[in-house]
């Protein structure tokens, strides 16, 4: 038995967050919350399936494998709702038989080639905040499950300001890896939700993108160069910025989810860090209405660093908690600018005026400022959300701007109607986060009551949310990736014979078959 504290929640426990006395009044009277579902302290782990001399044979290739408990829950999820369903209520079936800490991609090398010999499933670990059934491997048919955690890979190797790259190793952490550049006056530019714990290589396994996107552009648009363990050997990719040499070969591991090879070290574009930043609120009549002005600035600009726009429900929500401006019924659209002082000011102004033409009203700079000090807080409220007996969970998508209207109303609707027919009614809210000149991505936040089995619940309501996604030719998802959770609706997007090109690479790279089975693949 374990105390599962620290797996079961997000982030520092020290920065949980109690639930405001407007939401908590929020969850009973619109929602019908009724009882608190604090999380369990204790799991009961699966046995170790690996033999002795399996162990003997993976602690000669690294010197670092524990097969501990306390090691072994750590690494036995995610940070999707469902995890922390499940570690809450003390199921832990993830967890691997031993946790492999190597310290260079050679022992990464050396661990992938002994489980090869063993027939030991891998799963890549980099920050563990997976919301997709991501670290969730198969089991049946192998000796076992090794998590392959890299924060020993955690230096940065080389850096180039001419030519204004950084090669660090893969489990370097976000905020360690800004630190180290900012030390330089540089940035990568890259703040997804999940900045705080996640690291440089789950970023490129994902296809993450930041939430100033707009502005520095998606992860895998940042990769120039990378270097991957396979059980074959090593790819080393990337030899000038762009090239006319055949396919790609860093797209198949972009995105990948650690299915094909082991990213271990990645060359990164980085920029100046900026002098000065300028973030405002502004408000428009409708979520429409707020779309095409986003719309406008993608395709015609001047494109803001961070663009975002909430649509009426969650405007209203961040409002009456106290987490957003009274909007008086419209949309909020947090509109951010970075960079030099004379760029800032020039851009900023220009779109002030761009966003009054489109029909938009400025509330100022303190909204998007305190956009801008919460904006890694989320995680913690859902925590406080699940201890209070309310489900709440998110999922995203992304297509073209004509496209958006019917995408959103189709998965609104197909969430509303699953979750109200289990006796459930929700809270749906939805905003515009990442935006290019041909389409938009859309991201929805789903709180209802908890029913009496919640991951059934959920799984309910997000396969209904997907089969939405796919009827109105949207992806099924736009930087959550792909994991467990998104396999069948991505085989049908990319149809049988972009599967089949898939599992010929996989056959190639993996042809054991252990890296993170039953990931990815469908």
């Amino acid at each position: 038995m374990n105390d599962l504290h620290y797996v079961a929640r997000w982030g520092d426990p020290a920065d949980a967050l109690t639930l405001p006395p407007a939401v908590a009044a929020l969850l009973g009277t619109a929602l019908g919350v009724k009882a608190a579902r604090p999380a369990a302290h204790a799991a009961v782990l699966p046995p170790v399936t690996l033999d002795a001399s399996v162990l003997d044979d993976l602690r000669a290739a690294c010197a670092r494998v524990d097969t501990d408990d306390a090691a072994r829950l750590a690494h036995a999820a995610g940070k999707s709702t469902e995890d922390l369903l499940r570690l809450r209520a003390g199921d832990a079936p993830g967890a691997p038989d031993a946790v492999a800490r190597p310290g260079g991609h050679d022992e990464v090398e050396a661990l992938l080639a002994a489980c090869a010999r063993h027939h030991v499933a891998v799963v890549p670990f980099g920050g563990g905040t997976s919301v997709v059934g991501g670290l969730a491997a198969d089991r049946a048919g192998f000796a076992g499950v090794l998590a392959l955690d890299l924060a020993g890979l955690g230096r940065l190797l080389r850096l180039d300001p001419v030519s204004r790259t950084a090669t660090f190793e893969a489990g370097v952490r976000a905020p360690i890896a800004e630190r180290l550049l900012a030390a330089e006056g540089l940035t990568l530019g890259h703040f997804p939700q999940s900045f705080e714990y996640a690291s440089l290589g789950g970023f490129a396994a994902t296809r993450s993108s930041g939430q100033a996107s707009a502005g520095y552009g998606r992860y895998d648009r940042m990769v120039v160069g990378l270097r991957a363990a396979t059980t074959i050997g090593t790819l080393d990719l990337g030899r000038a910025p762009e090239s006319a040499a055949g396919p790609d070969l860093r797209q198949l591991l972009l995105g990948s989810e650690g299915v094909f090879g082991v990213v271990t070290e990645l060359t990164l574009r980085v920029r100046p860090a900026p002098a000065a930043h300028r973030y405002a609120g502004w408000t428009f009549p409708s979520f429409a209405d707020g779309a095409r002005a986003l719309r406008a600035l993608s395709q015609d600009g001047p494109l803001p660093t961070v663009l975002r726009l909430s649509d009426e429900t969650e405007t209203a929500i961040n409002a009456a908690t106290g987490s957003g401006p009274d909007a008086d019924g419209g949309c909020l659209a947090v509109v951010g600018f970075e960079g030099t002082r004379e760029d800032v000011s020039a851009r900023a102004d220009a779109a002030s005026r761009r966003l009054t033409e489109l029909g938009g009203t400025s509330l100022g700079e303190t909204p998007g400022e305190q956009w801008r000090a919460g904006r890694f807080r989320a995680p913690y409220l859902r925590d406080a959300l699940l201890d209070a007996g309310a489900l709440a969970e998110t999922l995203e998508t992304a297509t073209f701007w004509d496209r958006l209207p019917e995408t959103y109303a189709a998965v609104r609707d197909a969430l509303v109607e699953t979750l109200a027919a289990a006796g459930t009614p929700p809270l749906v809210l939805c905003h515009i986060s990442h935006v290019y000149e041909t389409g938009a991505s859309l991201y929805f936040t789903v709180v209802a009551a908890q029913a009496e089995d919640p991951v059934a619940q959920w799984r309910a309501a997000k396969a209904a949310a997907s089969d939405a996604i796919a009827a109105t030719g949207a992806t099924i998802t736009h930087h959550h990736g792909v994991g467990r959770d998104h396999r069948p609706w991505y085989g049908r997007e990319i149809g049988p014979v972009g599967v089949a090109a898939l599992r010929g690479v996989k056959a190639a790279l993996d042809p054991h078959g252990i890296l993170n089975p039953g990931i990815l693949l469908p």
